[in-house]
């Protein structure tokens, strides 16, 4: 499963969804669908996020295992 940490690093810089979107050339709803796990961006779309938090790709966006929790 994909994991994010978008809305950490969001509201760490004070970003807000739709600021966010707008600086990444996407909807708000995409964030929001990031943020809740229900869609897997593109890689452009994760490197466009990566920059905007000064963060590498690998630190916002991981896989977990989906059998962790049993």
């Amino acid at each position: 499963m994909l994991t994010t940490k978008i809305h950490e690093y969001r509201t760490e810089k004070g970003i807000s969804q739709a600021a966010l979107a707008e600086r990444v050339g996407v909807r708000r709803e995409t964030i929001v669908n990031l943020e809740s796990g229900k869609y897997n961006p593109s890689l452009k779309l994760a490197m466009d996020i990566a920059k905007v938090f000064e963060h590498p790709v690998e630190e916002i966006f991981f896989f977990t295992d989906d059998d962790e929790d049993e």
